[in-house]
């Protein structure tokens, strides 16, 4: 894994948290508990900051990066970000799921409970409100969402994921 300093800024990263050997984790980046890193992620702090919060996974070949002088990234708890993912310059809420593929780009809010489809693009300054599913290029509201069928969706997709991230710290 790189773990890397960048202008006197490091990440800081509980122990409790799993980071894949290829991942890239450099500058200004902090994660909360139980959170996972997975193969080929890049999580890149050097022009501005990066938040995680608690029971986050950033899974394969996701890229988390921020806008300089202007756009931290902002992840809230229990958020899943999809394989492939990007999300540039934003802030997601708690308890989402961003989709494979999908694009999150600058001063987007995606509140909390909502899901950002698998390849969709949510286009700058958009605000996915909570409750509800985006999908399409680029992305519209399709659906709202019962929430007591999304909320087991989302909790159960971030525990298997600190399951995951389990057997991966067993094996070192």
């Amino acid at each position: 894994m790189v773990i890397k300093s960048v202008n006197g800024k490091s990440p800081l990263i509980p122990e409790d948290c799993y980071v894949a050997e290829n991942a890239t984790i450099v500058g200004d980046v902090s994660f909360g508990k139980s959170c996972s890193v997975w193969f080929n992620a890049v999580i890149r702090g050097d022009v501005n900051f990066i938040k995680i919060g608690n029971k986050v996974n950033i899974q394969d070949g996701a890229v988390i990066h921020c806008t300089y002088k202007k756009h931290p990234t902002i992840i809230g708890n229990n958020v899943s970000i999809g394989h492939n993912a990007i999300v540039h310059g934003c802030i997601v809420h708690d308890n989402v799921l961003i989709g494979m593929g999908a694009i999150v780009m600058d001063n987007c809010v995606i509140e909390s409970n909502s899901i950002v489809a698998a390849g969709a693009v949510i286009t700058q300054n958009t605000v996915v409100e909570s409750g509800t599913i985006w999908a399409g290029v680029p992305a519209r509201k399709v659906k709202d969402i019962d929430q007591s069928d999304f909320a087991g969706e989302i909790e159960r997709i971030s525990n298997n994921y600190v399951m995951y991230s389990g057997w991966f710290k067993d094996e070192l």
